[in-house]
């Protein structure tokens, strides 16, 4: 079936919409992040660069390191953004720009997303690199596309639900596993993580500057639940849109995070580039090794 020109724009220099790659400039391993400027970190560390472009908040580089090919991409801030992104890496992989039309052979991509994060267990330092085992999408972006239920881990939700006494103007909250070949891959550098993907930076994560919360307990409930050995372990932004459409899509992929806040402790790190720089090389090496 051709896909029609409304439902996926292509650009009159051949690249994806939003992202402006085109297909030959995909690898097959891809690390994303939410700040554009985070390409810098990647540049320097690549042996060669074969393309690079930037539009809007959508940055990437595709490159050599240790001698494998490696896309580096920004997506902003933001699950509505993680759609468009994961959305056009799919079709770039598993579309024909030419003909419009599915390819007969699916393309499976492997995709890390490097971000930051707020801590939420005392256990657990700023500092750490927390791997989301279990993503928690309280952002609503998975409830939209046919078939959520398919991916998602419902037993968790409905405990979380009853137990967070759930507003019921709220989006359901959906819980998505990551890649098991990825969770084997990073497991013995990493904390396990069961991660919460807001909507929004302050209310959404419990933040309270001039407007109360919905769920004025949250922070404390999130805290405390506690499910077939899981604990919530940190708040960020993106990484349940990235799970959630990657076991949809078929894709490999996955998130890690550096604790620059904690919410407990209500400390933070501010200087935490020297940090992140050295997730940046962590996750090269290990997706190159």
């Amino acid at each position: 079936m051709k896909i029609p020109e409304s439902e996926l724009i292509i650009n009159a220099d051949g690249s994806a919409f939003h992202i402006h790659m085109k297909p030959e400039q995909l690898a097959d391993n891809v690390i994303v992040f939410g700040d554009p400027d985070r390409v810098k970190m990647f540049k320097p560390l690549f042996e060669s660069i074969e393309a690079e472009g930037q539009s809007r908040e959508f940055a990437f580089a595709t490159g050599f390191y240790h001698g494998k090919r490696v896309t580096a991409l920004s997506h902003g801030i933001g699950c509505d953004n993680i759609d468009i992104v994961m959305t056009e890496l799919d079709a770039l992989a598993n579309i024909d720009f030419k003909t419009r039309e599915v390819k007969p052979e699916h393309r499976t991509l492997t995709i890390v997303r490097i971000g930051t994060c707020g801590a939420i267990q005392p256990e657990i330092p700023i500092g750490s690199f927390i791997l989301s085992h279990i993503s928690v999408g309280c952002d609503g972006l998975m409830n939209w596309y046919e078939g959520r239920d398919s991916i998602a881990l419902l037993d968790f939700e409905e405990a979380f639900k009853k137990f967070t006494h759930w507003d019921r103007h709220l989006p359901d909250p959906y819980f998505v596993r990551g890649s098991e070949k990825l969770i084997e891959l990073f497991k013995d550098c990493t904390v396990k993580g069961m991660t919460v993907s807001a909507s929004g930076f302050y209310g959404p994560q419990g933040r309270v500057v001039r407007q109360g919360l919905a769920m004025p307990n949250m922070l404390e409930d999130f805290e405390r639940f506690e499910y077939k050995g899981y604990k919530i372990t940190n708040f960020e932004m993106e990484g349940s849109a990235l799970a959630g459409m990657c076991r949809k899509l078929g894709h490999e992929g996955i998130t890690v995070c550096c604790a620059i806040a904690h919410r407990y402790l209500k400390d933070a790190n501010t200087d935490y580039k020297a940090r992140v720089s050295e997730l940046v090389k962590l996750v090269l090496d290990k997706l190159t090794a």
